[in-house]
């Protein structure tokens, strides 16, 4: 087996034994990116490997990393250099891991495809001609493919499961709290996670650990103790209680909304099957709100993202279109030159329900509902230890299918979106390929700061099945 298809965790123990040197693991990694880059496209600033001075780690383009440019693949942040880490990054460092190249993503997290980048769309290893799912595409992209031995995303409504479930890795958004945010550029404040995308359960484990804790810096982070996951993985599941709600199967298939595909949730089902085999304990139960999600959503995450992107005006950093002849019109052909189409969107629509009398209208009523689906899951957790759904309704879409049709690409977080309006930890592990080749993924859902459960369950999934082995062939290359 050659280096860049090992795991994180057998990297470690192979350089842990002298087996290989880290030069063998950058040198790998080097030529992996070589080859393939030019076609993935995974990465907006791949690295050198100049200086090795730990295992890599790939990191998304909008976690800052001290003097390196960090964009957030925005026109606007064009020409920023970060003069701090990100806390995430501190920790990596102290761990003896090396960030390695920044990965492509949607404009400040804006997207569910990874093709509202300002640089260019990443593809999907499994098919050049789909998506990797965004919008921390470029993260899963560059996992899958090789191109990266393991990554971090942020998810904001599903940008670091969805990608995983589309291009067949483990993506793990933690509990709201859990991880810092300091230096992760903010879309959606009260919905922003940075968490782990890798090749398995373990290295998903080994990658919380080290991210994970309380950070003064972070007034959201939450100074709890952080256990070992890598204790959870390996333990049985035998009478652990797991719900399926019944609304992921059945939610309407009218209006740009055509349901879950047929090949998902008949490998969802056998995954539930199969999860039953190893002595889970499954029951139907109901997330009444669930249908309200994506409405609640998108006001409460497009009114944090309007106040949010007001700070980049063209004045402290970033870019600044110097023709103007007056203040006002800086801040004008800045933006206007600055921002890409979905960002203006979100922006409008997220200044607009923010507005004078429209706040109690849509912000106030979204922020009402948003607390009926956490009393939901509340609700479903008192009695069961893990919920499981469907990552995505449909295995990856092609390029271009969706662009012109924002609703229908805001219903691809349709499974996701919920957990991060109710602040709950959740992972998107492969269960199945589809007949055209590309992965269906699987997701579970833990009480708040459990996800010990999902490691526990995910690894006994994972060793009884054969899909977090399966590789991209890379046939379109």
């Amino acid at each position: 087996m050659k280096l860049w298809e090992l795991t994180a965790y057998e990297l470690l123990e192979k350089l842990q034994g002298k087996a290989i040197t880290l030069e063998d693991v950058y040198a790998a990694l080097h030529q992996r990116i070589g080859q393939l880059e030019g076609k993935v496209r995974a990465y907006c600033r791949p690295a050198k490997a100049d200086n090795p001075s730990g295992l890599p780690i790939a990191v998304k383009d909008n976690i800052c990393i001290r003097n390196y440019p960090v964009t957030c693949a925005s026109r606007i942040l064009d020409g920023f250099h970060p003069p701090y880490d990100a806390t995430v990054i501190q920790k990596l460092k102290k761990s003896g891991i090396s960030p390695y190249g920044q990965t492509n993503m949607d404009e400040f997290a804006f997207g569910s495809s990874c093709e509202n980048s300002s640089f260019y769309p990443t593809r999907n290893p499994w098919n050049l001609e789909c998506v990797p799912g965004g919008s921390s595409g470029g993260s899963a992209a560059a996992v899958a493919a090789g191109e990266a031995v393991w990554a971090l995303g942020s998810d904001t409504g599903g940008s670091i499961r969805q990608p995983a479930s589309f291009c067949g890795v483990v993506g793990l958004k933690p509990t709201y709290g859990r991880v810092s945010r300091y230096g992760l550029i903010a879309f959606a404040s009260s919905l922003d996670q940075v968490g782990p995308i890798t090749r398995d359960v373990r290295d998903a484990a080994v990658l919380l650990n080290i991210i994970s804790g309380y950070d003064s810096q972070d007034a959201t982070c939450v100074n709890l103790s952080v256990p070992d996951y890598a204790k959870s993985l390996g333990k049985d599941i035998k009478g652990l209680r797991i719900a399926v709600p019944k609304e992921y199967f059945s939610l309407s298939k009218e209006s740009e909304f055509k349901g879950i595909d047929e090949e998902v949730k008949s490998c969802v089902e056998e995954a539930i099957e199969q999860l039953k085999k190893s002595g889970a304990q499954v029951r139907q139960v109901s997330l009444p709100h669930t249908e309200y999600a994506v409405a609640v959503y998108y006001i409460v995450a497009t009114a944090e993202a309007s106040s949010n992107l007001s700070r980049f005006d063209g004045v402290q950093y970033g870019l600044r279109d110097k023709s103007a002849n007056s203040l006002m019109e800086m801040y004008k052909r800045t933006r206007q030159g600055g921002f890409g189409l979905e960002a203006k969107r979100r922006i409008i629509l997220g200044t607009y329900v923010l507005s004078h009398g429209y706040y109690e209208a849509y912000y106030l009523r979204a922020q009402k509902v948003r607390a009926l689906i956490a009393r939901d899951f509340a609700q479903v957790f008192k009695d069961f230890d893990c919920v499981v759904t469907p990552t995505s309704p449909t295995p990856a879409f092609r390029l271009g299918e969706r662009m012109k049709n924002p609703l229908a690409m805001y219903l691809s977080d349709i499974y996701t979106i919920s957990v991060n309006l109710a602040g709950i930890p959740a992972m998107s592990i492969p269960c199945g390929i589809s007949k055209g080749g590309l992965p269906i993924g699987l997701q579970l859902m833990a009480k708040p700061f459990a996800e010990e459960t999902l490691f526990r369950v995910g690894h006994c999934y994972e060793q009884a099945t054969p899909w977090h082995k399966m590789k991209p062939q890379l046939t379109n290359v």
